[in-house]
C-alpha cells in the first residue's frame, strides 16, 4: 500500500490523536459519576486514578520518546493503540475499585507514549525539515478532541452505559486508531533544504536567531521545563475550575458557562493566527505573545466587568492554543531533531505532573482567595513571561558570540 503524503500523515495523526485525547484525558468528566455509583465508590477516587495515570504518564514519557527516536512512530505509535485498547477494556470491565486503579495505570502508560509529544516526535523524525507546519497542522485536528469526545461519550453513555461506552473506545483504537498508524511512513522522507532563515542580525530583536543545539544546555531546559510546567498548570486549573471561578468574579452561571465555552473555540482561533502569521517567526516570539495571553486577559476580567470575561476567554483560550504548538517546536529550534523524542519526554515531565495536580492545587487556592485566586496564575504567566525572555536575550547573544 502507497504511504501516504505530509497532509495524509499529518491527517492520520491528527485523527488518532482525537481519539486518543477523547478516549483518556477527556474521558473522566463524564464517566466518572456512573462509574462510581455502580461500584460503590467515591467519585474523588476515580478522579484519584486518573490523576495516578497522569504521573505515569510522566513517568513514562522520556523512555517513550527514546522509542520513538529509536523506532520511530509507526511502531511505537501501534503498540500504543494496544495499550489504550487494553486499558479501557479493563476500565469497562472493572468490578472492583482496584481493577479501575489498575486500568488506569495502563491508560497512564498509553498517556505517556500516545499524545501529542508522540505525534510531534513522530513528525520530527518523518519531516525534520517542514516539522512546524505539521505540528500545527496536527493540533488544530485534535484541537476539537472534547468537541468530538464528550457528545460521542455521552450518547455512549445513554446507549450503552459506561462499560460499553469504555469497550467502544478500546475498539476504535483497534479498528480506527491502529490501521491510520500503520499507514505511516517507516523512515525519514526526504525534503528540499530549507530556506535560509531571517536572523535578528538581519530583521528585527524580537525575533532571535537559533542557536545551535551545542550552545543550549541544561539551563535552557530548564527553563523551557519551567515554562511548560506553568502553561499547563494554567491551562488545567482553568478547565477544571473556570465556570465556578467566573462566578466567583461575579458573573451568572449561565454567562460564566458561556465564557468558558469559548475557550475552545479561542483555542483553535490561536492555532489558526500561529498557522497563518506566526509561522515564519521565532518559536520565541509567538511563545512570549502565547504567555502574555493569561495575565492580559486576567487585567481585562478584572477591569472590564461581563465584557472582560469574554475578553479574557479569548486572551487566555489563543495564548493556550498557541503554546500547545510551542511546546513542539520551541525545543526543535533550540535544540534540534536529533534526539527530539527523548528530550521532549524529559522537557515536559514536570509539566504533566503539574497537570496532573493542578486541579487540587489551585481549588485549594480558590478556597483560601476565591476570585483573587487568578492573579495566582497571572503571576506564575509573567514568571514564564519573564523566562522566555531571558531565554531570548540568551540566545541573542550566544549568536552573536
Amino acid at each position: 500500500m502507497r504511504r501516504p503524503g505530509q497532509r495524509g500523515v499529518v491527517a492520520a495523526l491528527g485523527t488518532t490523536q482525537t481519539l486518543a485525547w477523547a478516549s483518556s484525558y477527556y474521558l473522566p468528566a463524564l464517566l466518572a459519576a456512573p462509574l462510581a455509583a455502580e461500584l460503590g465508590i467515591p467519585v474523588t477516587h476515580v478522579f484519584g486514578a486518573f490523576t495516578l495515570a497522569l504521573v505515569i504518564s510522566a513517568l513514562v514519557g522520556p523512555r517513550a520518546g527514546r522509542a520513538l527516536d529509536e523506532h520511530g512512530g509507526r511502531t511505537v505509535l501501534r503498540v500504543t493503540n494496544l495499550l489504550f485498547a487494553v486499558g479501557l477494556a479493563a476500565l469497562g470491565l472493572a468490578q472492583t475499585e482496584w481493577q479501575v486503579w489498575a486500568a488506569w495505570c495502563v491508560i497512564g502508560v498509553a498517556m505517556g507514549s500516545g499524545l501529542y509529544d508522540a505525534a510531534f516526535a513522530t513528525l520530527v523524525r518523518l519531516y525534520p525539515v517542514s516539522a512546524r507546519n505539521a505540528i500545527t497542522g496536527i493540533t488544530l485536528i485534535a484541537g476539537f478532541a472534547s468537541t468530538v469526545g464528550w457528545p460521542l461519550t455521552q450518547w455512549g453513555l445513554g446507549a450503552f452505559g459506561w462499560r460499553g461506552t469504555c469497550l467502544g473506545w478500546a475498539a476504535l483504537h483497534i479498528v480506527l486508531g491502529l490501521p491510520l498508524h500503520s499507514l505511516l511512513p517507516k523512515g525519514r522522507v526526504e525534503e528540499p533544504p530549507p530556506p535560509q532563515a531571517v536572523t535578528a542580525a538581519d530583521a528585527t530583536s524580537t525575533t532571535p536567531p537559533s542557536a545551535s543545539p551545542a550552545a543550549a544546555g541544561n539551563g535552557v531546559a530548564v527553563v523551557l521545563a519551567a515554562v511548560f510546567a506553568i502553561a499547563w498548570f494554567t491551562s488545567t486549573a482553568m478547565a477544571a475550575h473556570l465556570p465556578l471561578l467566573l462566578q466567583a468574579q461575579g458573573l451568572s452561571a449561565q454567562a460564566a458557562l458561556g465564557v468558558a465555552m469559548l475557550v475552545g473555540p479561542a483555542q483553535v482561533a490561536g492555532r489558526l493566527l500561529e498557522f497563518g502569521f506566526l509561522r515564519r517567526a521565532h518559536p520565541l516570539l509567538s511563545s512570549r505573545f502565547a504567555t502574555a495571553g493569561h495575565p492580559i486577559g486576567v487585567l481585562l476580567l478584572a477591569l472590564g466587568g461581563p465584557l472582560g470575561g469574554w475578553l479574557f476567554a479569548v486572551m487566555h483560550g489563543m495564548g493556550n492554543g498557541i503554546l500547545t504548538i510551542a511546546k513542539g517546536t520551541l525545543p526543535l529550534v533550540v535544540f534540534g531533531a536529533a534526539g527530539y523524542g527523548e528530550r521532549q519526554g524529559w522537557l515536559m515531565a514536570p509539566a504533566r505532573v503539574s497537570q496532573a495536580f493542578a486541579p487540587v492545587l489551585f481549588g485549594l487556592a480558590m478556597a483560601h482567595w476565591g476570585g483573587h485566586a487568578l492573579w495566582l496564575t497571572a503571576g506564575l504567566g509573567l514568571v514564564a513571561l519573564g523566562l522566555l525572555q531571558g531565554l531570548a536575550l540568551h540566545m541573542g547573544r550566544t549568536a552573536r558570540g
